[in-house]
């Protein structure tokens, strides 16, 4: 009898082990709370016109809960930013999972991309704040680390069959992430935003038909004279040369 009872009794190490994980779990939903809150108030209202107070009342936590978790306003608005990437990355992976043609993938991508930086929360926090709060550097760094992987995948797939050099397929991803980031922060300000989505759609789909005519004719990749056989590597290549005349 005794021994049946002992043995339904927690040990000390059990309790510690328990309270623990209690613990774990109200720190994690206190920030996710935080989190959301911030970035339901940062999408509406902007960086400047949110404050702390709003954020810990809506959170319904205590001022010394978000600074257990966060620096500060700054630091909380790039969990907020970094929450939003990747909401967005997975978004766009979500669409294109399933797909297996690398042009179709590309299209899928780039029209869903397309559509996230059409939604408030994405345009207000990552294009329209998220450079001027976390500063350039540190925007494009937070950034990269979010999207530029999946541009990667899908220029790696695109090139594939043209067996380039790894460097060159590199220089051609970040020429395309560049282009995208640039297009998304045309799309989100713009007056009508679905046209100037569709125009983009549009310029971005005519660079990818050209490369895809070139992976389908078995073409050589071409080169700078190939396309200004009158220029000259001199005049290329001279940082010297007088812009002015």
């Amino acid at each position: 009898m005794l021994r049946g009872m002992t043995a339904k009794i927690p040990l000390p190490h059990d309790l510690v082990r328990r309270k623990a994980g209690r613990r774990q779990e109200y720190s994690a939903s206190t920030k996710r709370a935080l989190v959301d809150a911030a970035l339901e108030r940062f999408a509406v209202q902007g960086y400047a016109g949110t404050s702390l107070d709003e954020i810990v009342s809506a959170a319904r936590v205590t001022k010394g809960a978000l600074y257990h978790h966060f620096k500060g306003k700054q630091d909380l608005f790039e969990a907020v930013f970094l929450d939003v990437e990747e909401q967005a990355t997975e978004r766009i992976r979500g669409s294109i999972r399933s797909i297996r043609d690398p042009w179709e993938k590309a299209i899928t991508g780039l029209r869903e991309f397309l559509a996230v930086t059409r939604t408030e929360a994405y345009r207000r926090i990552v294009i329209q704040d998220g450079p001027a709060v976390l500063g350039y550097e540190r925007f494009r760094e937070r950034e990269e680390s979010s999207t530029f992987g999946l541009v990667q995948d899908i220029v790696t797939s695109l090139l594939s069959d043209y067996r380039l050099p790894e460097s060159t397929t590199g220089a051609f991803t970040r020429l395309f992430f560049g282009a995208m980031s640039a297009t998304g922060s045309a799309v989100s300000t713009a007056e009508d935003p679905q046209q100037a989505s569709d125009d983009a759609e549009g310029a971005i789909v005519l660079v990818l038909a050209g490369i895809r005519s070139l992976v389908e004719s078995g073409a050589e990749v071409p080169t700078a004279a190939d396309l200004a056989p009158n220029l000259t590597a001199e005049t290329a290549e001279d940082p010297e040369a007088d812009l002015t005349s």
